[in-house]
């Protein structure tokens, strides 16, 4: 891995360069799992008010914000407040709003996975309405760019563009994070989110000038510097899993701003449908023979079924909503995952 992330104009996938992009696609994704990408169309318009809504609902009073709390969901939807998020078992010091696509909650029935209760709606604060229409015009626009580059993967990767297409029609699984990370004080440590893998395909980040994220690399950790008009992309456990390592997904983290100091994001992450079942493809022989095989951890098993991964990584990360929700589940699923599948669904 460089000590700089490639960057790659996704508009030269459609291109007289298509061949030559595919290339430096396929050696950003292989050789350091992230990448900036520029190129894809979506307004600043877009960009900057996204950013726009975001400040103004994380200046909200408390209690304002505290009326979409993410524990009156049992879809993990709606906000987190600052401390309440936990990554490698530690608290996250950032506040978030979580939103996924806007569907109605399934009723459930004994033998259905118990992972489609996590099919349901949104929190929306009322203070702020206008905070729905841009971030799912946002969100709209980031599925496009993300859908994209997964088709040029694919292509880099040997496949038909449309390889992966099957699993993400209007059930797949996408997932919006709006977040604000405050300067840190001067008791606690420097874990604005700590180190961790995303379990989907892909994921998309629009970061704001403030640095902070950071990728793990072979001599220790690499800063990921906001390069204006583009969104840094990174590899999922899923495309891991379906590449036998060829892609890995790679450990990244972010520092908290310093005191005084906010910084805000807005990730992305594009997930399949939630009953995808993730196969092997068949590389090329010259890609294959460099497949490094899918990680190995026994605190983080990597699981071919999403939903399963999904709902672990949920679990995991909000403890008081599993708690709530979840308590059929959350003990045994935080640990290890084995037979979700397996048990019957409750409705929430």
């Amino acid at each position: 891995m460089t000590d700089r992330l490639p960057l790659i104009d996704i508009s030269r996938f459609r291109g007289p360069e298509r061949d030559a992009f595919l290339d430096e696609l396929r050696y950003a994704a292989h050789e350091v799992g992230f990448f900036y990408v520029v190129g894809h169309g979506v307004p600043e318009t877009l960009t900057e008010g996204i950013f726009e809504v975001a400040r103004r609902f994380f200046a909200l009073p408390l209690e304002q914000r505290l009326e979409i709390e993410n524990i009156h969901s049992p879809q993990f939807r709606g906000y987190t407040s600052t401390g309440h998020e936990y990554t490698a078992g530690a608290p996250d010091r950032r506040e978030q709003i979580d939103i996924g696509p806007e569907r109605d909650a399934l009723s459930g029935a004994a033998g259905d996975p118990i992972w489609q209760r996590l099919i349901g709606p949104n929190q929306w604060p009322p203070a702020l309405p206008e905070l729905r229409a841009v971030t799912l015009a946002w969100q709209a626009e980031a599925l496009r760019v993300s859908r994209e580059v997964l088709r040029a993967l694919a292509a880099a990767l040997g496949q038909d563009e449309g390889y992966f297409d099957a699993w993400f029609d209007a059930e797949a699984t996408t997932h919006v994070k709006i977040i604000h990370y405050p300067g840190r004080d001067t008791t606690g440590d420097d874990q604005g989110v700590g180190a961790h893998k995303d379990y989907g395909y892909l994921a998309l980040l629009q970061q704001d000038e403030v640095g902070g994220l950071q990728v793990r690399g072979p001599d220790g950790w690499i800063d990921v510097t906001p390069v204006p008009g583009s969104f840094v992309f990174n590899i999922g456990e899923m495309l891991e899993i379906a590449t036998q390592g060829y892609l890995i997904a790679t450990d990244h983290r972010v520092v908290s701003p310093p005191a005084g100091v906010d910084r805000y994001s807005v990730p992305f992450f594009l997930g399949p449908r939630l009953d995808a079942v993730v196969e092997p493809l068949e590389l090329p022989a010259e890609l294959a023979a460099r497949a490094r095989g899918v990680s190995a951890d026994a605190a983080n098993p990597l699981l071919a079924h999403y939903g399963e991964n999904a709902l672990i990584g949920w679990l995991r990360s909000h403890p008081a909503v599993a708690e709530k929700w979840w308590p059929d589940v959350a003990s045994g699923a935080r640990k290890s995952g084995v037979g979700l599948t397996d048990r019957p669904a409750t409705p929430a």
